[in-house]
């Protein structure tokens, strides 16, 4: 006869019931004061649209950013006015401000920029795609083997003086493959396929490792969740095949806006960060930058890896609730939002409430009408007219130490 499981014990013991994300092994990469990948947290980028010309602007962007949270910013230069022009907004971060680790993105036949570039910003973003520029050819049915080579030697000669100047630098890059944007010949080989996308990559990456260059970044991005997480996993097992261990920058690209836009961009990161898969992240909004740095908190809150806000724990309501749940709810996220590290639950009776808070620091619990009753983890504290509750829950922070002013 099987013997079943203990339930209390099963959950501690069987690998199949493990809780813990176990985070893919990478490489350390430094890009100014900030780690990607290592086993360090995972960081959180994004991108200010401000024009590079607009030094003050600029400027104020990525100060912007960075107070809310967001570790490296990201700015584009497309042209050589552009590059120089960081020269003077590191400068006045580091006068007005303080050093903030900056990207620089290149594209379209962009070795000179990026070689400029360099000098003034901590990681230099290349597209595989755009960075040696294939000018398509209406009627071509075919690449030849000595036509494809012979790109491939071009990307070299372009690349070679980029990644010597970075490497020099011990400065990092970037490999950032667009599925819009594969090159012409890796469509005509592979499609316009995941395929495609982590070869256009492995060819960068195995002319870095030629020049013993391995600050690198890898991105696999796609406008469709499920192209973007093909990507990202055949460039993990492709990697994996190489004895290669470079950290994943994830995102979804071009995700739109509002309510979808969120859910999109969590759909594709957090279902590979859950995996273990990815070191840094961006969430790629067509809205203000700083939107997009609450959303990457939230994933990684949410999947436990950050600990950046309160955890509130609630109900969804029902026919036992005792008092207006959603009301006291943001009741009481508006008074502890700014607190930090500590979990919340507001549950609306007594049937699920103790037991489903059973995690939470604080709980506040509808156990009679027109009364709530407080908890300390498992431990019932006070009981106290609804009217004083949120009152209440904030001295018993307050009681235990635990409570900052906004």
């Amino acid at each position: 006869m099987q013997t079943l499981p203990n339930p209390k014990t099963a959950t501690a013991t069987a690998p199949e019931f493990d809780t813990t994300i176990h985070r893919r092994k990478t490489r350390p990469v430094r890009v100014g004061d900030v780690i990607i990948g290592g086993g360090y947290p995972v960081v959180v980028q994004s991108m200010i649209n401000e024009d590079t010309l607009d030094i003050d602007g600029s400027v104020a962007g990525i100060r912007r950013l960075h107070e809310i949270g967001c570790e490296i910013v990201r700015v584009t230069v497309p042209s050589m006015a552009h590059a120089k022009a960081l020269a003077e907004i590191k400068e006045k971060l580091a006068k007005t401000y303080k050093p903030v680790p900056l990207v620089a993105d290149v594209h379209h036949n962009g070795m000179k920029i990026a070689l400029e570039v360099a000098q003034h910003v901590d990681k230099v973003r290349i597209n595989p795609g755009l960075y040696v520029f294939e000018k398509p050819k209406s009627d071509r049915l075919e690449y030849t083997q000595g036509e494809f080579d012979e790109i491939g030697d071009k990307i070299r000669e372009t690349l070679k003086p980029l990644v010597l100047s970075l490497k020099e630098q011990n400065k990092a890059m970037r490999i950032g493959v667009n599925h819009g944007s594969l090159a012409e010949r890796m469509l005509f080989s592979y499609g316009d396929t995941p395929q495609g996308m982590v070869e256009s990559a492995l060819e960068f990456l195995k002319i870095c490792e030629s020049l013993d260059f391995r600050n690198l970044v890898i991105s696999m991005k796609a406008s469709r969740v499920p192209v973007m997480l093909a990507a990202y996993r055949l460039m993990v097992k492709r990697m994996d095949e190489l004895g290669m261990d470079y950290p994943l920058h994830l995102g979804v690209t071009e995700a739109g806006d509002g309510e979808y836009g969120r859910i999109k961009s969590t759909a594709g990161i957090a279902t590979l960060l859950a995996d273990g898969i990815g070191d840094t992240i961006r969430v790629s909004l067509t809205e203000a930058p700083e939107k997009e740095i609450p959303v990457c908190y939230s994933i990684l809150q949410a999947l436990g890896m950050r600990k950046t806000m309160v955890e509130y724990v609630a109900c969804p309501s029902c026919g036992r609730t005792l008092f207006n749940l959603e009301d006291v709810l943001h009741k009481v996220r508006e008074a502890t939002k700014h607190l930090t590290g500590l979990d919340i639950a507001v549950m609306g009776c007594i049937v699920n409430g103790p037991g489903e808070m059973a995690d939470a620091d604080y709980g506040y619990v509808g156990k009679q009408a027109g009364y709530i009753a407080l908890y300390r983890g498992r431990d019932e504290i006070k009981r106290v007219p609804e009217d004083q509750g949120v009152e209440e829950l904030i001295n018993l922070i307050k009681a235990d130490g635990r409570w900052v002013e906004p």
